[in-house]
């Protein structure tokens, strides 16, 4: 659907707010002057979330939360029952691992692509960025549903921590069973997520209208470097979109307007 072969789901974390709870100093996350849980999660093509790891972490980094979650740490380690490698076309013959896609704030991993960093790139090096964020878009617009929908995420949650992530893993746990059930989409119709029209176009989707006030705030994860083999990975993977994995669209990636998935946007 999103034109990445071999991709099982995007990655993201957020930091879910929470009321002030007893021994915060040493147990519970203290973001920017409020408390909160970490909520890191997974989805699938159709804004699904597929695993999701949710806890306090103390006074850890984003980035040491993200070593410290079961999800992050089998990752990590590369220990996830994902599929053995396989090519990414009749073209390409060569094993490719399976991945999961995430944003500049994910470390690279043999199983975890992330976009080239910095400003002045290759023509290779930015469609395979526009592709990845393309793709990882997903991730951003299942939080935005979730949250837009359920409410209470809107807000700081007045229970106790172990409260908080049964309610948010409630939610999460009713968002996937209406959007796997709901043919008619009254809960998330199409113009309710980010989508690109006409002459490249991106219209931003309608929950962002209704999050604004967003209490899930981003993670920011400390990005060490990656593995020689994941680098070597990565740029297979971008000649690949450049090759036999090009798509139309990206022949007019500067005609791409609005959005935040234009270049030059956050993704």
């Amino acid at each position: 659907m999103w034109n990445i072969p071999n991709c099982v789901g995007a990655i993201d974390g957020k930091h879910v707010a929470i009321k002030c709870p007893a021994n915060s100093n040493s147990m519970f996350y203290n973001y920017k002057k409020f408390f909160s849980i970490v909520l890191m999660a997974v989805c699938d093509a159709k804004y699904t979330f597929t695993a999701v790891s949710i806890g306090s972490y103390g006074s850890q980094s984003d980035g040491g939360i993200f070593r410290l979650t079961p999800f992050g740490h089998a990752l990590l380690q590369n220990t996830l029952p994902l599929p053995p490698p396989v090519p990414l076309s009749d073209v390409s013959p060569e094993p490719f691992p399976y991945f999961f896609v995430g944003d500049a704030a994910f470390p690279l991993r043999n199983n975890l692509m992330r976009p080239f960093p910095g400003a002045n790139l290759t023509h290779t090096k930015r469609i395979f960025n526009y592709r990845l964020s393309r793709a990882r878009r997903v991730i951003e617009n299942s939080f935005g549903i979730l949250t837009a929908r359920w409410r209470i995420l809107k807000t700081t949650i007045e229970c106790n921590p172990e409260n908080c992530e049964k309610i948010v893993l409630a939610c999460i746990a009713l968002h996937n069973f209406i959007m796997l059930n709901d043919h008619n989409r009254w809960y998330c119709p199409e113009n309710y997520v980010d989508r690109v029209e006409g002459h490249n176009i991106v219209h931003a989707g309608e929950w962002r209208r209704e999050t604004e006030n967003n209490s899930l705030r981003p993670m920011r994860t400390s990005v060490r470097r990656g593995p020689s083999t994941a680098f070597n990975l990565r740029e297979r993977l971008a000649n690949y979109f450049i090759n036999e994995g090009s798509v139309p669209f990206q022949n007019n990636l500067d005609s791409i307007i609005g959005g935040p998935y234009a270049p030059g946007g956050p993704y």
